[in-house]
């Protein structure tokens, strides 16, 4: 019995060698192909395609990293100085709000629809956030898709007023960042309280609210004499209203009041008298803020053109470099 047993031990310990070995050959010859294939001189055809292959590639992994961990991002305007400066490169941790799928078509700014993922936080009182623009007062969606840099000032539930320039959010003055500023220079319109949001409510860049920053549940009381004011913040949440004189309808049925249905913060600029924020667009969702700015990697004139390449080094701010924002 033994010696059978033997005999077959050494039959399976042969069939496993015999596998192994054969595994072995044909990685070798596969091996050995690849490397012969890429002697080969490519056509015209399989080089463009290649090239191609490599191209996509590259903007696949580009975008992932953009959407689930960090990105990159150039500050155009000058409504947060002297927080941030026109001309300074951020990198943005797009993970603290909840990581996203790629959004845009790098290079090419071509929107994407997208998914947001819940992230380790939601948007906090003095956060300086990065948000995708939720458009203007009087339209439904952008016309074009654009980032914004902005601080959170007051979230969802707040009360916010702000009396001769001086913020303040559930009754306590919210100070000006130190990094922030005013400019008394700059003389307020007479037109601007025909620009703010909500319409018709006559409030100013100086002098604004209160106003309550809508929460998820919220309830608008609508009216003949006030549902101008949220006619495109529920459209905006993607229903229709209309006045037909006499009833409010909201997706053709008659009410007096709406149901808000996602979180709200109100943003604005540091730089308070130079600034396009909610002031004047109104809130920004939740799920619109995308990212936190770190650190700032890259900062110079943004006016001088790139040709230009000696004025453009000589305009580098190498004391903004390596900066963290707050």
């Amino acid at each position: 019995m033994k010696e059978k047993e033997n005999i077959s031990n050494e039959k399976q310990e042969t069939k496993v060698i015999g596998f192994f070995r054969k595994t072995w050959l044909w990685y070798r010859e596969h091996r050995k192909r690849i490397k012969e294939e890429k002697k080969k001189p490519k056509t015209f055809g399989e080089t463009v395609l290649s090239w191609a292959k490599t191209i996509i590639s590259a903007l696949i992994i580009v975008m992932l990293i953009n959407g689930f961990l960090v990105a990159s991002f150039v500050v155009p305007t000058g409504s947060m100085e002297n927080t941030v400066m026109t001309g300074d490169f951020l990198f943005v941790n797009k993970f603290i709000y909840g990581p996203t799928t790629p959004q845009i078509i790098p290079f090419l700014n071509i929107p994407l629809p997208y998914i947001k993922f819940p992230g380790p936080k939601t948007p906090q009182r003095g956060d300086v956030i990065v948000f995708v623009y939720p458009g203007d007062r009087d339209e439904v969606k952008p016309r074009e898709f654009q980032y914004y840099l902005k601080r959170c000032i007051a979230i969802a539930g707040d009360t916010l007023q702000i009396i001769n320039k001086k913020v303040y959010v559930n009754g306590i003055e919210y100070p000006l960042p130190p990094t922030g500023k005013y400019d008394y220079s700059e003389p307020l319109s007479p037109y601007n309280k025909w620009e703010t949001f909500p319409p018709g409510r006559g409030y100013t860049r100086d002098n604004y609210g209160p106003i309550r920053i809508p929460r998820k549940g919220d309830t608008l009381y609508l009216n003949a004499k006030n549902w101008k004011e949220w006619e495109y913040f529920i459209k905006k949440e993607g229903h229709d209203i209309f006045f037909d004189g006499s009833s409010i309808y909201i997706d053709g049925e008659p009410t007096n009041f709406y149901i808000v249905e996602r979180n709200y913060c109100f943003a604005m600029g540091d730089n308070r008298d130079h600034s396009s924020d909610s002031r004047y667009w109104g809130f920004v969702p939740y799920e619109n803020v995308v990212g936190a700015p770190l650190i700032i990697y890259m900062s110079w004139d943004t006016n001088i053109p790139l040709f230009n390449i000696v004025e453009k080094i000589k305009s580098i701010r190498w004391e903004r470099i390596g900066k963290t924002i707050h």
